[in-house]
This record gives structure tokens, C-alpha cells and sequence, in this order.
């Protein structure tokens, strides 16, 4: 069964029984925005699909659900998928009995596993649970369940830790008065609830730094213009929307100082796989001399991947191009190309942010060491500045 707890509204229909609260039940007090949470044996997340104009909480019971959630984008961003994986794979342990469990258990973890292919935050919090059910399989069924159920918990509060660390990090390469650009969102919608590239932000704003942002609308799912542009607005930091072909001109008139963006997947030379637009982004700014940064937490590495080309990339439906939202703006019958990411080279990245550490080139030596959790011999290196002389106004 799925419950909604809507702000703001009233609604009812037969799946979904609403009521008007002023915050998800149970929240910690973090940020202003809750993604997702562990409350009384259910799965909690906001919809994110109906943000910015409604802020409606599912409550989930049933780990089918959950990965439904997940495939249709109630919840998404790597890391917050990872998470939502993690419960819903407890949740769904909760209601097998003993002479179901062995049989079950790898079928509920096939289940997530085919929700999405490229963010690889998802396969390794499976793969944690997995761990967690071997190690415990021959124990009473109550224990198990505890176990499994302490590991997603463990997985939450890992990710908003990891999430605060790098965003220290990355605050660090982020001068004063900086305007920094942002394509899709990675913030804490994308997370356990602090985030990647907007917790460097928040970081920021944190150490005192003055800084704006300009974000990208992030076609055609819109998460740019519908999450990350909402996240600032909630949390006070100045901002601007831009279209996505407004971003060359922004950065030919000197308005951006430096990129920060997130990543579903970074291959072991550096190569990162975000949202459909980054390497254009990437390419954009290589050609006008602005760093390009990218903010991944190393549940998001992939030393298994040795290059990019081998990063899976899914395809979507496409009447999310046809489409925005219900109103069809592109003729009937059209053929449709809908690749959710892309690949941008590590040639184009002037460093790659963990929770561990900075990395810099060359990745395929520096991204071993962070994963190891050996010291990256650059964390320390100077800032690349984000001040560019023809900045205008």
C-alpha cells in the first residue's frame, strides 16, 4: 500500500489516503528538505516528480513499490537511489517467512537491480545487503530482519555524512563571491538529504562564502529548473534559472567562475556519467578556461569500469521528449532519442571531489588511492580560481 502525506493539501483517491502536515514524520533535522527516511517498518520519500508545486511524502510498505519509486523517479539522483535500494530490500524482508527467505531474497535484489542501470550507488548498496544476509542467513528470522534493516539505516546515515565531508571538501576550492554553475541536481533530493554538488554549496554558504548559482533547467526531465532551483530557493542561497542553451552565452560573458556537478557513475580513468547535458557543459567550459568540478562520493566509483565507453547508459521513454508533463509539443509519431546521461571525458575534469579527499589528474592513479582510503597526495593542492577579468555584471 502506498500512503501520501501531502503539504499543503487535501487529496484522496483509492490507492493514495492524504493528509496535511508540516514535515515528514520522524525527520532529523538536517537540511530543509527531507528525501527519505526509515519510519515505523516503512519506506518514506517525497515525490519529487510533483516538486515544485506540491510537496507530497509516499509511504511505502510493500518493496515492490519502492522500486517502482524508483524506475518512475518518485526518488532519484544515484546516491538517494542506493538508499531507497537499501530499504526497500529491508522492508521487503520484513513480510517473507523463514521457508521463503532464501528463495525471495535474491529475487527482491534482481527486482532493484533492474530499476536503473547506470547510477552505481544502487548495485553497491545491494550488494551491502547481500553481505549482510550472508553473514546472517543461519540466524533466527527476527535477527536477520533487525540486521538487514540496521545495514539500510547504516547506508542513510553513511550518505549524509560522506555528503557533509565532501562538501567540506569542495567548499575549500570555492572562493568568495563565486558564481558557480549546475546542470540536474545533486543536492539533497539526490541524496540521503544533504548532497554532492549543492552540498559544496551549502558547504560554502556554511564557511561564510558569499556565492550564487546559476542552474541549468535540465532538459527534459526538468530537475535543474523543478528540484535544484527549488532546493536553493528553500535553503536561502541565491540563484538563477537558465535554459540549457543559454550556458555557452553565460560563460562567454564572463557570469560563471567556476561548474560543480554530481555523477551517477565515475569509471577508474576519471570519466564520469551524469545527467543528459554534462559533456556539453564540460566541453563549454574547458573552451572558456572555467574549472569544471565534479562531486563524487566514493559509493559513485566504479574501479570495476575502466573507462566510460563501458558505463551503461539508459534509454528512456520517450515521451518525456513529446512531452512536458501532460501538454504534447513535438508532433505524433516522431522518432524519439532519449539517453538519460552522458559521458564526460576525465581530460575535461580539473578534479573530482570524494568525502576522502580531492583527486586530480592523473584519476586512474588518484582515484585507487581515495577508494583505499589512502590520502590523495593533491588534496591540498591550490584552489583552481573561479575569478574570471571579464566577469560582467
Amino acid at each position: 500500500m502506498i500512503r501520501a502525506v501531502a503539504l499543503g493539501s487535501a487529496c484522496y483517491s483509492p490507492r493514495i489516503r492524504t493528509r496535511t502536515v508540516t514535515a515528514m514524520p520522524h525527520a532529523p533535522r538536517r537540511t530543509r528538505v527531507r528525501t527519505i527516511e526509515w519510519t515505523r517498518g516503512r519506506v518514506v520519500m517525497i515525490d519529487q516528480r510533483l516538486l515544485p508545486v506540491r510537496e507530497v511524502y509516499r509511504v511505502y510498505d510493500n518493496y515492490r513499490e519502492v522500486a517502482r519509486a524508483i524506475k518512475d523517479m518518485v526518488i532519484r539522483g544515484a546516491p538517494a537511489i542506493g538508499v531507497a535500494a537499501a530499504m526497500g530490500i529491508a522492508l521487503g524482508v520484513r513480510h517473507l517467512k523463514r521457508e521463503d527467505l532464501r528463495r525471495e531474497f535474491d529475487a527482491i535484489c534482481r527486482t532493484f537491480a533492474a530499476t536503473r542501470p547506470t547510477a552505481v550507488n544502487l548495485f553497491w548498496a545491494i550488494e551491502r545487503m547481500r553481505r549482510v544476509y550472508a553473514q546472517n542467513a543461519t540466524r533466527d528470522i527476527e535477527t536477520l530482519r533487525l540486521m538487514l534493516e540496521r545495514e539500510a539505516r547504516a547506508i542513510y546515515e553513511e550518505d549524509i555524512a560522506a555528503n557533509r565531508a565532501l562538501g567540506a571538501h569542495g567548499a575549500a576550492l570555492i572562493e568568495d563571491g563565486s558564481t558557480i554553475l549546475t546542470h540536474c541536481n545533486a543536492g539533497a533530493l539526490a541524496t540521503a538529504g544533504y548532497g554532492t554538488a549543492l552540498g559544496v554549496m551549502r558547504a560554502a554558504v556554511e564557511a561564510n562564502k558569499r556565492i550564487s548559482v546559476y542552474c541549468s533547467e535540465t532538459r527534459p526531465y526538468l530537475q535543474g529548473a523543478r528540484l535544484t532551483a527549488w532546493e536553493l530557493k528553500k535553503e536561502h542561497i541565491p540563484a538563477t534559472l537558465i535554459t540549457d542553451n543559454m550556458v555557452g552565452h553565460m560563460m562567454k560573458e564572463g557570469r560563471i567562475d567556476c561548474v560543480v556537478v554530481g555523477t551517477d557513475r565515475t569509471a577508474a580513468n576519471g570519466d564520469v556519467a551524469n545527467k543528459i547535458g554534462t559533456y556539453t557543459v564540460a566541453v563549454l567550459a574547458h573552451r572558456h578556461g572555467i574549472p569544471f568540478y565534479v562531486a563524487a562520493p566514493t559509493s559513485s566509483i566504479d574501479l570495476g569500469c575502466p573507462r566510460g565507453s563501458k558505463i551503461p547508459i539508459e534509454e528512456r521513454n520517450g515521451r518525456e521528449v513529446t512531452h512536458i508533463f501532460d501538454r504534447q509539443v513535438a508532433p505524433s509519431g516522431i522518432k524519439v532519442a532519449n539517453p538519460a546521461f552522458d559521458v564526460t571525458p576525465h581530460d575535461l575534469v580539473t578534479a573530482i571531489i570524494t568525502e576522502r579527499g580531492i583527486a586530480r589528474p592523473p584519476y586512474n592513479k588518484s582515484l585507487v588511492r581515495i577508494v583505499k582510503g589512502e590520502a590523495p597526495k593533491s588534496a591540498t593542492a591550490p584552489r583552481t580560481s573561479g575569478k574570471r577579468q571579464s566577469k560582467k555584471g
